[in-house]
């Protein structure tokens, strides 16, 4: 597997970002041009409607990712907003990172943990994200000292211009988890990969 310096892994993320979190299709940057993710306030309004304080009280926030089948065994970084608007990525590619202002994992609806394919150091936490199979099963502990676990439904590898919103980012009952990384070709003139892995999995 190529390895690419970091900033490239960065970037992926950040641009996955504009679209779950926006749930507006991404156009494209040209090569050269500066990508700003747009603040999470603009995210669908359905979607805010399952941000009750009720709700996301329910559990505790998650501080541990393991998927045994793959080898990954990650803290989990809280990823917030940055002071410029845009969001923020995990600041090591050996570990993964939950979108704060999305569901925690248990509660209703899809919650989101992201994750570097790979950095100038070598593979990231989600190098073989690809590679899962339906079944695998994916633990999460949280800071209560419980853990939620979840099997994996589905895994697609999808173009960044393609990027399938509804399907990754919207409102549900159900207790869903969603791994996201870069995938596919690397794209020298824009700096990014051109698609995204996208791992789906249900609480068992």
């Amino acid at each position: 597997m190529p390895v690419y310096a970091r900033t490239v892994s960065l970037g992926c993320l950040a641009l996955v970002l504009i679209t779950v979190l926006t749930g507006a299709p991404r156009r494209a940057p040209r090569p050269g041009t500066a990508t700003r993710v747009v603040p999470v306030a603009t995210a669908p309004v359905a979607a805010e409607g399952f941000r009750s304080a009720r709700t996301y009280t329910a559990v505790a926030p998650p501080v541990r990712l393991r998927i045994g089948a793959l080898h990954v065994d990650s803290v989990v970084q809280r990823l917030g907003l940055q002071p410029d608007g845009s969001v923020a990525v995990p600041e090591s590619p050996d570990v993964a990172g939950w979108y704060v202002r999305g569901p925690r994992p248990g509660q209703p609806g899809p919650a989101v943990i992201l994750g570097h394919v790979d950095s100038r150091a070598g593979p990231g936490i989600f190098a073989r994200l690809g590679t899962v199979r339906p079944g695998t099963r994916v633990a999460v502990d949280r800071a209560d000292g419980s853990t939620v676990t979840f099997r994996v439904t589905g895994v697609s590898r999808v173009p960044k211009v393609k990027f399938p919103t509804d399907l990754v980012y919207a409102p549900s009952l159900d207790a869903t988890l969603r791994l996201v990384t870069c995938g596919g070709s690397f794209d020298r003139s824009r700096g990014s990969y051109r698609d995204n892995v996208i791992v789906f999995a249900d609480k068992v």
